[in-house]
């Protein structure tokens, strides 16, 4: 292990480390730099590629990939007739290639270097628990004071009767792919189906999305990336996939109603779920639901003291963001008996990155609802704000959700280019406790997407038209 001088190191060699933590992802480094600055020693388990979800098969490949789908789009609509654009035939191979060096950087940069920097180490292999207070590494003995479980989650396949007759895609091996596929049928329409939808229709592919569209969107918004899909030649079947049968050449989805779809791939987005069979968790008496999520409470704790868990294998909402957050406080918690943190998730925020970029921070009005508040809310359509115009992009809007008594802010909800810029501002007015006065009286620069969260808010004082800025 590292050599370092902090005063926890190992508890005096009873342990060879005192945080051992399995998983390289968010949660994971987030918990290893938290018992490093705590002066404890560390140590990484990894039996996979270093980083984890995020920067190997979610947020960093998939966004790269959508720019650039979204550059060819972009030159394709042509919304300024006067500059003139086009767009080819599209090299997949040399895309994917960009994507994977940039990969590479970030988990040598943000992963290995990281670990250098604040004296960890990260061990290649399998962990397994041996009983409540050994792991073992390929079947080597690793005593540590405490654990961080923060193996993450894999793409969830179920229900879809005969789905192992096609060679069917995840979100992970679409993204692996040399060549497009003339022909694509995407099960799922959350955030996952929505953006490897249009990822691939900016690209060319016909596709065809079966499932519910933005199913956890607020309905007003989901109506409207039920319109940007149809612009986009994005067929929309929401139903429940039945079966998946072989064609030699492609394959045929059929839904509960009987509709057919015929294309060349399958990707299924149904869903995440971990993996944690591996880890023989019931020997260290860590107990997981029926999803195989493990049980956790909330300070991060499971049923061993001497185990927490962090990230999305503890059914914590998954973004990457959520799980470095929880992988701090699992590992304050496990190093600190008395530790009793929480991740305050007030205000969370969200964003699909499809084109407009569907995005979210605090509650929904039904969430509101549920919670027993009275509230009131506001759309306002891009129609209305400026820097849409100027865009020559109206398609989106903005709700507002606010307590009905005190005018506080409770959630920000939005459809728009650049939506999710929006709510870093959006997570500080309901943290702040702002109200919807607040936010009107509030500066917002002038021709920014960001202005209309202002303008939105000037929706609950009255609904008449305003003139640009006042």
């Amino acid at each position: 292990m590292t050599e370092h001088t902090g005063t926890n190191s190992a508890a005096s060699g009873r342990y060879d480390v005192d945080l051992a933590i399995i998983g390289s992802g968010g949660a994971a480094m987030a918990a290893a730099i938290e018992a490093r600055r705590r002066g404890a020693t560390a140590v990484v388990i990894e039996r996979g590629a270093l980083g984890g979800t995020c920067v190997n098969r979610g947020c960093v490949p998939s966004k790269a990939l959508l720019a650039a789908a979204g550059a060819r789009h972009a030159a394709l609509t042509k919304p300024f007739p006067g500059v003139p654009t086009g767009a080819g035939d599209v090299d997949l191979a040399a895309l994917v290639d960009q994507k994977d060096d940039l990969v590479s950087f970030l988990r040598q940069a943000k992963y290995a270097d990281v670990a250098a920097a604040h004296g960890f180490d990260i061990v290649d292999g399998e962990a397994r628990f041996r009983d409540p207070e050994t792991l073992e590494v390929d079947g080597r003995p690793l005593r540590a004071r405490c654990y961080v479980v923060a193996t993450g989650a894999q793409p969830h396949i179920d229900g879809i009767t005969s789905l192992e007759q096609v060679e069917y895609l995840t979100s992970t091996t679409a993204m692996e792919l040399r060549e497009l596929p003339a022909s694509l049928v995407v099960i799922g329409g959350g955030y996952v189906g929505m953006e490897q939808a249009q990822l691939f229709a900016h690209l060319g592919t016909r596709v065809t999305v079966v499932g519910r569209l933005a199913p956890h969107t607020e309905p007003e918004l989901a109506a409207v990336m039920r319109r940007v899909f149809a612009d986009d030649g994005i067929t929309v079947i929401e139903e429940h996939a039945a079966t998946v049968a072989n064609l030699g050449s492609g394959a045929v989805v059929t839904t509960v109603s009987g509709a057919r779809i015929e294309a060349q791939r399958v990707l299924v987005a149904t869903g995440r779920r971990p993996d944690t069979a591996a880890l023989n968790l019931p020997a260290a008496g860590v107990a997981v639901d029926d999803r195989g999520f493990v049980v956790v409470d909330e300070h991060h704790a499971t049923g061993n003291p001497r185990v927490h868990a962090a990230g999305d294998v503890a059914g914590t909402p998954q973004y990457v963001y959520v799980a470095a957050a929880a992988g701090h406080v699992a590992a304050a918690n496990a190093l600190d008996p008395e530790g009793k943190r929480t991740v305050d998730y007030t205000g969370l925020p969200a964003v699909t990155f499809t084109r407009p970029q569907v995005a979210s921070a605090g509650l929904t009005e039904a969430a509101a609802l549920a919670a027993g508040f009275s509230c009131e809310c506001r759309v306002l359509d891009l129609a209305d704000v400026p820097r849409a115009l100027v865009n020559r992009d109206t398609r989106g809007a903005v709700k507002l959700v606010a307590d009905a008594g005190t005018g506080r802010v409770l959630g920000v909800h939005a459809v728009a280019d650049g939506a999710g810029e929006i709510m870093l501002a959006a997570t500080y007015a309901i943290k702040t406790r702002m109200t919807v006065d607040d936010l009107a009286n509030t500066w917002a620069p002038y021709l920014t997407m960001a202005e209309s969260l202002r303008l939105a808010a000037g929706l609950f004082r009255d609904q008449m038209p305003t003139s640009c800025c006042a």
